[in-house]
């Protein structure tokens, strides 16, 4: 063999890069663009949070605002006296040339001025009160406790677990119940110490209305019973059918309309 071919002893091989070890085009290609799709994202990101609606305060309501005054109003009456007579000497300037009748008949005063509370208050009532919802409430209050006895008297507590999320949406659904029918409470609360403290203003400065006859007696309708003054417990003999009956009018009205129920037909012969 010539001695061109033979390798040459004592020389190492230098080592050559390979082609695998350097990043080919393609590669780099693939790695610019996802840089580029990495950039472009962010501010597209940015764009649609910018272009999001921002969480807005819960609009005002007129209503509301309304319903807690006289709630606030109603407490602030009970604690200060001045304020009480206050309130109530300025309702009276419409209360009484409506229903003073120059004080010759206070059992009729007491009457419409008991009806006007009562109607106004079960009015407000029945505003803010959902009664299809108060009424499923109490159904599926019903279905769910003889459930909730069965599960713990059997002790197990798997039972127990899957009633748990039935009886957080009930007491979530109950509480919201309330809160309406608390709202309402407001407007009887701050007119029942308004009309109650008028009347009793009405009685107390009034000469003529101060007796009248019950059963026949001659009655002095300031003298106290018990711990009361005894107009007192005849005005309250007053609101409490009034309330009870315009209520139970204005529910069963409004259940009425709402679930749009028609008396059914009578059958007919065929």
């Amino acid at each position: 063999m010539p001695a061109d071919s033979e390798p040459l002893a004592g020389k190492p091989k230098t080592p050559v890069a390979s082609e695998e070890a350097l990043p080919s085009e393609e590669e780099e290609e693939e790695t610019e663009e996802e840089e580029e799709t990495t950039d472009s994202s962010e501010p597209a990101e940015k764009e649609a949070e910018e272009k999001a609606p921002a969480p807005q305060p819960p609009a005002f309501k007129l209503s509301t605002f309304i319903l807690v005054f006289l709630f606030f109003m109603g407490l602030w009456m009970i604690i200060d006296p001045n304020a009480r007579t206050q309130v109530a000497t300025g309702l009276g300037a419409l209360l009484y040339p409506a229903f003073g009748f120059d004080g010759h008949y206070p059992l009729l005063t007491m009457v419409l001025v008991a009806l006007v509370q009562m109607t106004i208050s079960a009015i407000a009532y029945n505003y803010t009160t959902n009664w299809v919802e108060s009424a499923k409430v109490q159904h599926h209050a019903k279905a769910i406790r003889p459930l909730q006895m069965q599960a713990m008297k059997s002790g197990k507590k798997q039972h127990m677990e899957a009633l748990k999320p039935h009886m957080s949406d009930l007491n979530a659904r109950q509480s919201q119940m309330m809160m309406g029918q608390m709202k309402g409470m407001a407007v009887t609360w701050f007119l029942l110490i308004a009309m109650y403290t008028w009347v009793g203003i009405f009685l107390t400065m009034s000469t003529t209305a101060k007796t009248v006859f019950m059963f026949g007696v001659q009655v002095d309708l300031t003298q106290q019973v018990a711990i009361f003054p005894l107009w007192f417990l005849v005005f309250s003999l007053y609101t409490v059918p009034f309330n009870l009956f315009i209520r139970r009018l204005l529910k069963h009205q409004t259940l009425t309309s709402q679930l749009k129920i028609e008396p059914s037909a009578p059958a007919t012969a065929p």
